[in-house]
């Protein structure tokens, strides 16, 4: 899989009408990593994720991907650089079924990246397999969010945005998001901006963590870091911030 570089914010604000939602944000997702966008509900998390994806605010700044100003570009546009986009409240066709709702994903593949095969999506989301001919409106929360990142992965992306995707899910479910997510990643290369509010299931997936409270960046840093800063966690993210799948750390064993 080829790099598609940085995404890099610098010194973003961003508006809903007159109402300022984002203030001098800055902040780096290398090519490879995962990156964690923390907060408490309505920090400002989903509005820097829409921000890259030129959707709904108002903003002011920088936002580059892989040498292009995407500040310039429409949301198409930036589908077609690869950049995919899981939406908070997953929007699945709920009509459709499993199948047709994994082909339409195939529709935002970037130009010089074909769309993967319905099989090799499969491979990394068994539990959609014996599901593919139901309608998506009769399927479960978790296997809706497992649907909504199924779908995205189909378009071959290099740059994954996930915005709030453990939102209504049981701790159980989390394990396997929590692996599909781990799945995207590392064997498909795709690198991944995750915005949650739910840290301790985070924290089980992301190397840094930027931590947005109030549409201002409060702390970035390596996700052990946070961890030992229970100060930060506690002021910002409340005590036990989540439920988190039965996991340990990237890198502790995990």
């Amino acid at each position: 899989m080829s790099a598609g570089g940085t995404l890099a914010l610098d010194r973003l604000d961003a508006w809903y009408g007159t109402a300022r939602a984002l203030f001098d944000v800055s902040l780096e997702v290398p090519d490879g990593t995962i990156v964690a966008l923390l907060g408490r509900n309505g920090a400002g998390k989903s509005t820097t994720i829409k921000s890259v994806m030129r959707l709904g605010a108002r903003t002011r700044g920088g936002i580059r991907y892989g040498g292009h100003d995407l500040t310039r570009m429409g949301t198409a546009a930036i589908a077609r650089l690869g950049v995919g986009y899981v939406p908070e409240d997953r929007r699945i066709f709920q009509a459709m079924t499993v199948r047709e709702n994994l082909q339409l994903g195939r529709g935002i593949a970037a130009p010089d990246r074909p769309p993967l095969d319905l099989e090799a999506v499969l491979a990394a989301f068994p539990p959609l397999r014996n599901l593919l001919d139901r309608r998506g409106g009769v399927l479960s929360g978790g296997e809706q969010q497992l649907l909504a990142v199924a779908r995205t992965l189909i378009g071959n992306p290099r740059l994954m945005l996930l915005d709030e995707p453990s939102e209504g899910l049981a701790p159980v479910v989390l394990i396997g998001l929590r692996d599909a997510i781990r799945m995207v990643h590392e064997r498909f290369g795709v690198t991944v901006l995750l915005a949650e509010q739910n840290a301790a299931f985070a924290l089980t997936l992301a190397e840094t963590v930027v931590l947005i409270d109030s549409g201002l960046i409060v702390h970035q840093g390596p996700a052990g870091e946070l961890r030992a800063q229970h100060d930060l966690m506690s002021r910002y993210l409340g005590v036990g911030a989540g439920p988190a799948p039965a996991s340990t750390a990237p890198g502790a064993g995990a």
